[in-house]
């Protein structure tokens, strides 16, 4: 069984943590965060507020990093050269030249590294992308990809609102959908942006232009409490795919409309019953397989994630 540490016990460790529980062939030993009351409703973990204190006593494979952006590639690559596997959420970092150095660690260490975007693994975004490639409904003839939210202030230290650790809502929220959008498409041939940019919000409007059709996206941190509220509108030359208000539909050309996705009603005669799965543990399954087989985490690419953040820099 593969011995796992996290580190980092904050709002997106709520997601990883359940993830690593549901696995059988991983066990959860233990928990890192400078904040102990963090760590309080994991009682049966062995608890630490000292990062270096942890990779000295524990025995661990995997190692979970689940820290603010800034602290990402400095306690990977320190993880990485005891021998520990790492997976890291999102982004590697604000700088590209950090994609080299940890991705160059972990081969000089014999050992597996990768970042958990998220939306490579999540099943609405899967299908569209099988969509693409395969050209189910012929060619893509433009999209649209949305990601809005409030500000997010209730970030330990205030870090989210500070750009030179989280690069605000390019690095920490249009990140997803850009990353998407690389890993499925390619590198665009083109990028206008427009941004609303003030100390109490955060707004992106960009255009990313393809060989024969364009994506665009929009991401908010706005000053108000607007609830989070995230989808995509795919137009191809035989259908509409389109995920709203937590439906997936696909609107087919010759007036079929049906979901991809189960969701157990019964009511939909065109649901092929594709059950809902969690994309966070799907990620980290990944991940761990990889491990366990000695495979390579191909599914994300250093160079992808240098094109993202050289195009999220532009910005």
């Amino acid at each position: 069984m593969l011995k796992v540490a996290l580190v980092g016990v904050g709002g997106i460790s709520s997601a990883h943590i359940p993830a690593w529980e549901s696995m059988e062939e991983t066990e959860l030993v233990a928990l890192c965060d400078i904040r102990p009351e963090q760590m309080e409703k994991y009682p049966e973990k062995r608890h630490y507020t000292d990062f270096d204190e942890m990779l000295q006593k524990e025995q661990i494979d995997i190692l979970d990093i689940c820290l603010p952006t800034y602290l990402h590639a400095d306690f990977a690559v320190k993880a990485m050269e005891k021998g520990i596997n790492v997976i890291c959420e999102k982004p590697v970092s604000l700088n590209r030249e950090d994609v080299a150095r940890v991705y160059g660690t972990a081969q000089k260490n014999n050992v597996k590294f990768m970042i958990a975007q998220v939306l490579r693994f999540w099943p609405e975004y899967e299908i569209v992308k099988d969509i693409y490639d395969k050209k189910t409904y012929g060619k893509l003839l433009s999209g649209s990809m949305t990601r809005l939210g409030g500000y997010p202030k209730w970030s330990w230290d205030g870090w989210m609102m500070d750009e030179k650790r989280s690069g605000l809502v390019p690095f920490d929220l249009h990140i997803h959908d850009l990353d998407f959008m690389v890993y499925s498409f390619g590198k665009p041939k083109k990028v206008t942006d427009f941004r609303a940019k003030r100390p109490e919000q955060d707004y992106i409007n960009a255009i990313y232009e393809f060989d024969g059709f364009f994506i665009s996206s929009e991401a908010s941190w706005y000053a108000s409490p607007y609830p989070f509220t995230v989808g995509f509108m795919f137009q191809f030359e035989n259908a509409v795919v389109a995920w709203e208000k937590g439906e997936m539909r696909i609107y087919e050309k010759n007036g079929k409309i049906w979901n991809p996705i189960s969701d157990n009603s019964g009511n939909d005669t065109g649901n092929i019953g594709l059950p809902q799965s969690d994309a966070y543990a799907n990620e980290i399954r990944y991940f761990t397989d990889c491990v366990k087989n000695n495979k390579n985490p191909d599914k994300v690419k250093p160079d992808e994630l240098e094109t993202v953040i050289d195009i999220l820099k532009s910005l």
